[in-house]
């Protein structure tokens, strides 16, 4: 299915997106995306031809658990809503604890690197296979950036894509930008991912953005393409003309015409790399090498691939890696140890696990609080307007001590909660303000910390 070149779409700058010439599809986040009806801007858009794909954040594929059914249920409708051709999700995990390992759930906020072992492995193709057995489209993954490694990990990037297409036939979403991410901050080399990985089961391909801070690069997608995330997208056309690319952009939003600009330049690098290639193929032909391996092929095929993941299988373990039945249990238990003890690292200040990078876990610390901060502006946006310029400090102060259970919208009424309970903010004004914003919209609580917050809410109305 060929979807060719597209753009992210996003509230604020839907009318930039509707009128940006040459835009052939979109991608939406599924979860911005109610599952009954659509935005006007999607619809105009699809009454256009334009295809609308749904871009899925909080299934947690790479998780321990077996994947929700009502997120899948959600997923599903909003692909049966779009008319979609397939929809997307991610190779991470996004939250632990729970039943599993009989402590708190935990919620990252943020899409966070499976560790590349074979009882990960099996684990996340059970999850896929789950997925794809409940979804009316075809299902495509997408490799993610990361800040931090898991120490003992078995497989290379391209080696655990490719066999998870092997074993799953899922599709992939490469994100070249994710794999110039992991080169700097991982030191991987991107050429060599693109030659393991089966390229030939690529669905489409992200472009984005980021910026590089003290030797680390931040994944930022508010931040123009560099020349370094387009020569890797320059190394991908090299090997297969990828059936669709897409320019992604979350935040920080540029006037219409830079954006128009990047997408010149991901077109340009395009076509550059294709006919680089076209000349090397026609090069190859002349000089009589006939039984060199067609171009678009990846470098090995799935065959060749999946001998070598077996090769790799057999020397670790001396045996092939299973999927199925009581192993995948006992893996999930070990793999929901593992990853509840980096999240609790991450978001509650618990001891770091062994084998990791202590500065690099401080910078992911930091980098998912002022996630949290930033996303909790924006979906409460009352709340730094009533704190002012105390708002981010309060937040990041709340955060270092309260890690995230639900999602953000629950997240703002507690921090909201902690506040008044501290008999903040000083100022009577903003704290009825707070007050009443909290009253508008809290559920029920239990009773000891309703209690307490009423005490807090009643002490600030006597106050006015």
């Amino acid at each position: 299915m060929e979807l060719g070149i597209g753009i992210g779409w996003r509230p604020e700058i839907a009318d930039a997106v509707e009128a940006l010439p040459g835009i052939d599809w979109v991608e939406a986040v599924a979860e911005n995306l109610c599952t009954d009806h659509l935005p006007d801007s999607l619809v105009r858009l699809r009454a256009r031809g334009v295809t609308v794909v749904p871009h899925g954040v909080s299934l947690g594929l790479g998780g321990a658990d077996r994947p929700d059914p009502a997120r899948l249920a959600d997923l599903a409708a909003r692909a049966v809503l779009l008319g979609t051709p397939l929809v997307t999700e991610h190779i991470a995990f996004v939250r632990a604890g729970g039943p599993r390992t009989a402590s708190p759930r935990l919620e990252a906020g943020h899409l966070l690197p499976v560790p590349r072992t074979w009882e990960a492995l099996d684990v996340l193709c059970e999850n896929v296979r789950i997925a794809q057995d409940s979804l009316p489209v075809p299902l495509a993954l997408e490799n993610i950036a990361a800040l931090i490694s898991w120490p003992g990990e078995e497989l290379t990037e391209g080696q655990f894509l490719a066999e998870l297409v092997e074993r799953t036939g899922v599709r992939l979403l490469i994100d070249v930008a994710n794999l110039h991410t992991n080169h700097v901050n991982r030191g991987e080399d991107p050429a060599k991912a693109l030659d393991e990985l089966p390229v030939e089961a690529i669905a489409y391909v992200h472009v984005a953005g980021g910026i590089e801070k003290h030797g680390v690069w931040h994944d930022t997608h508010a931040h123009p393409v560099t020349r370094p995330v387009l020569d890797v997208l320059a190394e991908l056309r090299s090997r297969i003309a990828p059936p669709g690319v897409l320019l992604e952009r979350d935040d920080d939003f540029p006037p219409a015409e830079e954006l128009a600009g990047e997408l010149t330049a991901v077109r340009a690098t395009l076509e550059a790399a294709g006919k680089a290639r076209s000349r090397s193929m026609s090069e190859t032909e002349a000089s009589g090498h006939d039984g060199v391996a067609p171009a678009a092929s990846p470098v090995g095929s799935a065959d060749d691939t999946a001998t070598a993941a077996d090769d790799i299988t057999t020397a670790a373990t001396g045996t092939r890696a299973t999927d199925t039945g009581v192993a995948v249990d006992g893996a999930r238990d070990r793999v929901a140890v593992a990853q509840t003890a980096l999240l609790s690292a991450l978001v509650a200040g618990t001891p770091a696990p062994e084998g990791f990078d202590h500065r690099r876990l401080g910078v992911q610390s930091r980098a998912l609080a002022a996630k949290r901060a930033d996303v909790v502006a924006k979906v409460a946006p009352e709340l730094p307007g009533i704190l002012g310029d105390g708002y981010r400090d309060a937040f990041l102060s709340y955060a270092r001590t309260r890690p995230m259970s639900a999602g953000y919208r629950r997240d703002a009424l507690d921090f909201a909660e902690q506040l008044l309970i501290a008999g903040r903010p000083a100022d009577d004004a903003a704290r009825r303000r707070l007050t009443h914003w909290w009253q508008d919209r809290a559920a029920a609580k239990p009773p000891r910390r309703a209690t307490r917050l009423v005490r807090a809410a009643r002490a600030a109305i006597a106050g006015r």
